[in-house]
């Protein structure tokens, strides 16, 4: 493996910034005057002092420690949150049949499609659970009368035949 060639002679730039470079690093070791270096690149002292410190920010920008491994830019972000989407959603997809097969194990079925009376489009009414246990517990279970007999087909009201609350 070639080792990578470094310094002064592999810095790429145009000609324009590698004469600003020099000028800004001979007024800044002291080898030329602020005034002179100005005048060598041929621009005013006050735009010389802008040109030397966008020259140390990005000296400063260029020695900032960077992070290892590949730097996250909204784009690899981005397509890392839609793999971790799309992960999340077989695993909800995964878990959603393990509990749908729990509970054909243990007997509690599923919710049906279809069979249901539609009120809008595609859509099943729901019924209220309460009254289909009611009605369930009514035709399995003898109906207990206000005086704790039991009521038996047939009879319209208690022991006597009157409704409760007849006087």
């Amino acid at each position: 493996m070639a080792r990578r060639k470094t310094g002064p002679s592999t810095l790429k730039g145009s000609r324009r910034a590698r004469q600003v470079a020099v000028a800004v690093l001979g007024a800044l070791s002291g080898e030329t005057g602020v005034t002179e270096a100005a005048e060598l690149i041929g621009v005013s002292l006050s735009r010389y002092y802008q040109l030397e410190t966008r020259a140390l920010e990005g000296l400063l920008q260029a020695v900032e420690p960077r992070g290892k491994g590949p730097q996250m830019t909204p784009e690899r972000e981005i397509k890392a949150l839609e793999a971790e989407k799309k992960a999340l959603e077989k695993e909800l997809r995964r878990h959603q049949t393990l509990l749908r097969a729990a509970h054909r194990t243990v007997g509690l079925g599923g919710r049906r499609k279809g069979g249901g009376s539609s009120t809008k489009r595609g859509r099943t009414k729901r019924g209220c659970r309460g009254k289909t246990v009611r009605r369930t517990l009514q035709k399995t279970a003898p109906e207990e009368t206000c005086d704790g007999t039991t009521k038996r087909d047939g009879d319209v009201g208690g022991q006597d035949g009157r409704q409760p609350g007849d006087a």
